[in-house]
């Protein structure tokens, strides 16, 4: 169990105690800042346990396995929360987790077919936008509330548009070998 793998370990173990803060009156008007630190912290170790994985030639089959899995949990567990809330539309997140689900079966397909698939800039730009506009909505401060319907497009549409480069640029993965 090295470093990367206890940030990995620490992000999903914050994330109950996460949605217990978004979702159950525990300390008042301070319950969204709680959350709030407790994503953009969980969203840290995410960064941070690739970067240091990478750095230090620490790369693990369980970090492989759970790091995507962690930021995924994390991801879902906001977006859902949110639609609780009824600050996000459950429509917009169906469209998010279903992309989530379409890339992580087109990457397993493509393992096996001995294909590695690496993170695109749209990806990147979607997951940057995704955080964003999650903590806006934690936040839900009514003067951001524009910017904040702003972001949530933007990001709904580098999810839609991420997705697409990945299955028009990896096509050859899904088609059958004889």
């Amino acid at each position: 169990m090295n470093l990367p793998n206890k940030l990995t370990m620490l992000r999903i173990i914050m994330i109950p105690v996460f949605v217990l803060f978004m979702l159950l009156p525990i300390a008042g008007e301070a319950d969204k800042w709680i959350a709030l630190v407790l994503f953009v912290a969980a969203s840290l170790t995410d960064m941070l346990d690739g970067h240091i994985a990478r750095k230090y030639n620490l790369i693990t089959n369980f970090g492989k396995f759970m790091d995507p899995l962690a930021d995924k949990l994390l991801v879902c567990s906001a977006l859902i929360c949110l639609v609780e809330l009824e600050r996000i539309p459950a429509w917009i997140v169906i469209v998010i987790i279903a992309r989530e689900f379409i890339i992580s079966g087109f990457r397993l397909v493509a393992s096996d077919n001995g294909v590695v698939i690496a993170a695109s800039y749209w990806g990147k730009f979607k997951t940057t936008f995704q955080m964003i506009m999650i903590c806006l909505m934690i936040a839900n401060l009514e003067s951001l509330y524009l910017f904040t319907d702003i972001v949530m497009w933007i990001a709904l549409i580098l999810t839609v548009v991420s997705l697409l480069d990945y299955l028009i640029k990896n096509k050859e993965v899904m088609r059958e070998t004889k």
